[in-house]
């Protein structure tokens, strides 16, 4: 008897990628039983986070790193280290940030909502956001004008598919920061497979989710600068102590880190683009939806299946081929921030190849009867 049947649960097939009401991802069986083992033992956290420290360091770069609850704590602990640094008393006394730089500036089209919006972390830090710019544009005059501002605690940027207008160069805001000498941070929750090249930004931390993508438990990864990750750290002695990871997330952390060295990129690579390719060509047939490979919006390396849907009324679009194929057993969610322009995405990588049949199937047989279906509620 699996998970699913022992208490009853809902099996998914997830196509909407690192989503978390669905779970996030699949960790590996190195993972699990690594997980496993230390759920029954004893450890000096120090020790387990120094582990991860030079274990992030040396797959992405960097000079240290450090593992957080998850990266909406990770970037309050980052918002509160450019306040307070390790001066005990600050530390114990935030989120009252009197007598601290208290403004933490981004652009404004990087003030996203993943769940719940990111300005709420700074909030929680006991900060206050400053958007620069406008939702369409934030140029790199806009930043600075934000910057120049005493009580400037730290620039936070957003690596996401969910930022909005025109996209903001990374490396130049963060030398804009770096000239008013204002630490820059980078929330790339769901880039882990671009921590290189988002830390080769020179950003003081650059913020990962390690249950995205390396698919460890639920916990973030904080890396960048060894002083500016220390201070991080120190926020445990205050605010971040809500926020700490535990013992089995960290040597999760440290087993998928360890399953990433492993990993051939190339071969992960062809591998992902041939169940795209794969995908497409089986649902080429299906009458009124559109199957196409496009890439990955915020620069991963692989592609997503963009389904394009022929509406025809009320009883045919995208949103209803979304909600059909959500509604039966077992229910396959997809993409749907496209639905109102006529497209759905699905995102391949964690599905497997009896999956993939069934979306294939059931993508078929809900096309099939578009016609003599009602719509279905929301």
């Amino acid at each position: 008897m699996n998970i699913h049947e022992r208490y009853g649960l809902t099996r998914v097939i997830n196509a909407r990628g690192t989503f978390t009401p669905l779970g996030v991802s699949r960790s590996s069986e190195r993972v699990a039983k690594t997980v496993a083992q230390a759920l029954g033992e004893f450890f000096i956290i120090e020790e387990l986070q120094s582990l991860v420290s030079q274990a992030a360091v040396d797959l992405a770069g960097g000079e240290a790193a450090a593992v957080t609850h998850c990266v909406s704590a990770a970037t309050t602990i980052a918002v509160a280290a450019a306040m307070a640094g390790s001066d005990p008393k600050k530390v114990a006394a935030l989120p009252d940030a009197s007598g601290m730089p208290d403004r933490v500036v981004l652009p404004a089209g990087h003030a996203v909502d993943y769940g719940h919006p990111n300005t709420t972390d700074i909030r929680l830090a006991g900060a206050f956001p400053v958007l620069a710019g406008s939702e369409a544009m934030c140029s790199t005059r806009d930043l600075e004008a934000a910057l120049a501002h005493e009580r400037t605690a730290c620039l936070l940027l957003v690596s996401s598919r969910l930022t909005t207008g025109s996209p903001v160069d990374l490396r130049e805001a963060v030398a804009a920061a770096h000239r008013r000498n204002v630490p820059a941070i980078i929330d790339a929750a769901a880039q882990g497979m671009r921590m290189d090249a988002l830390l080769s930004t020179g950003a003081d931390a650059v913020l990962f989710s390690a249950q995205k993508y390396l698919a460890s438990p639920t916990a973030g990864l904080i890396i960048g600068r060894a002083e500016f990750v220390r201070d991080c750290r120190v926020q445990e002695r205050g605010i971040g102590r809500a926020m700490k990871p535990t013992k089995e997330a960290i040597l999760g952390v440290l087993a998928a880190i360890e399953d990433r060295r492993d990993l051939e990129p190339a071969a992960w690579r062809e591998a992902q683009a041939r169940k795209v390719a794969w995908f497409v060509d089986r649902v080429k047939h299906v009458s009124s939806v559109t199957a196409s490979e496009v890439p990955d919006p915020s620069g991963m390396p692989f592609s997503r299946v963009r389904l394009t849907v022929r509406a025809e009324g009320e009883g045919w679009n995208a949103a209803v081929l979304a909600a059909r194929l959500r509604s039966e057993t077992p229910p396959i969610w997809v993409m749907e921030h496209g639905a109102g322009e006529g497209h759905l995405f699905l995102e391949l990588v964690p599905l497997d190849d009896a999956e993939l049949e069934v979306i294939a199937d059931r993508l078929t047989h809900c096309a099939a009867g578009r016609s003599a279906a009602a719509p279905l509620p929301n």
